[in-house]
């Protein structure tokens, strides 16, 4: 039935077509939110560069992403332009044509669209740019300039999943395969300026998490210090943002009273963070970005799930699960002794 509005689809695009100032440049429009979203599609976003005239692609993508710093270093990234939802001015009707504007001032050319919403095909296709091209479910399929089709029951696999399917079905080569994070040099010369006293090895503990659900604690975080440290000659430093401060605090205060130092790197900037990860020998965390953001940078990392199912993109990603009988107990089914052991196993991968 949808196929009846092709020709009308047709006349449309002629009538709102833009002739690009500049016909090199190429829009990635990635609305999931969070920094672990980002991170999951640097392959797709490197692949669709590799192939653009210019080697890069702009990002439309949600502040929540932090993509403007955690992509500051990525020769294949332009420019981020913010698609602010939820609430925001690209909110409702009004929002919608607000995009709209803002995408025909840039006058892209080609414009990747990852994810299966028709809104974001409607403001490309309204924004006159003429190579449009996303996973074609329902009336997206009609907006796209070059459509294929991916069936519904495969847009409920991975992000990861979903977004390979779409370069496959537009034969486009993907160059990684798995996420690989680059960072400015300045930025980790920053790192080692700054915590140059600090004694190597690191290891980054990851405390912040983005539900409850997700979070093993920070009774359990300082437990594993305090072990770690006993066992371990090492230099440990506590990650996470303005939410994670008090918790930060906690550990850090039990973690002295045992006569145990820690180094808290709260509040930095992403790329900050990711560049003290990118020189720290191990990374232990919940189920957040930061993991994601580790393992991009090719440094062991073991990741805490609960009730969530762990991840099995990454080789550098170490996930740890509650053993049974404990595996209905989420989180709290997995001891320090645990997360210590993998520890040990994967300590001295990384010299």
């Amino acid at each position: 039935m949808i196929q009846l509005f092709a020709p009308f689809f047709n006349l449309l695009s002629l009538l709102f077509h833009v002739t690009p100032k500049n016909n090199d440049q190429t829009l990635i429009i990635q609305p999931l939110p969070g920094i672990g979203d980002m991170i999951w599609h640097l392959p797709h976003i490197h692949s669709i560069a590799a192939i653009s005239h210019t080697g890069k692609v702009s990002i439309l993508t949600k502040p929540r992403s932090k993509a403007d710093r955690l992509l500051s270093g990525d020769p294949y990234v332009d420019q981020i332009l913010w698609l602010e939802r939820n609430p925001g001015k690209h909110d409702g009707v009004s929002g919608f044509f607000r995009l709209v504007t803002e995408l025909r001032q840039h006058a892209f050319m080609t414009v990747w669209i990852l994810h299966d919403s028709h809104r974001y095909a409607w403001a490309s296709f309204f924004a006159g740019i003429p190579i449009r091209r996303g996973y074609g479910q329902g009336i997206q399929h009609l907006l796209l300039s070059d459509p294929i089709h991916i069936d519904e029951p495969q847009l409920k696999l991975h992000p990861i999943e979903v977004s390979n399917l779409l370069l496959e079905k537009y034969t486009v080569p993907k160059i990684e395969s798995e996420p690989v994070l680059l960072l400015a040099s300045e930025t980790t010369e920053k790192i080692d300026k700054h915590f140059a006293n600090v004694k190597k090895p690191w290891i980054v503990i990851g405390i912040g998490s983005s539900e409850p659900v997700k979070q093993w604690g920070e009774e359990r975080f300082a437990e594993l210090i305090i072990t770690l440290r006993q066992t371990h000659d090492c230099s440990i430093f506590l990650a996470g943002g303005s939410t994670e401060q008090g918790m930060a605090d906690y550990i850090t205060n039990k973690a002295t009273e045992a006569s145990t130092k820690v180094h808290q790197a709260i509040e930095l900037p992403i790329d900050h963070i990711a560049a003290l990860i990118a020189k720290s020998r191990l990374f232990v965390g919940n189920d957040t970005g930061l993991l994601n953001m580790a393992a991009s940078l090719s440094v062991p990392s073991i990741g805490l799930f609960g009730l969530t199912p762990p991840l099995t993109h990454s080789k550098y990603m170490h996930c740890l699960q509650p053993p049974p009988p404990q595996s209905e107990q989420g989180m709290a089914g997995i001891t320090a002794a645990h997360v210590l052991k993998r520890i040990n196993e994967l300590f001295t991968h990384r010299k």
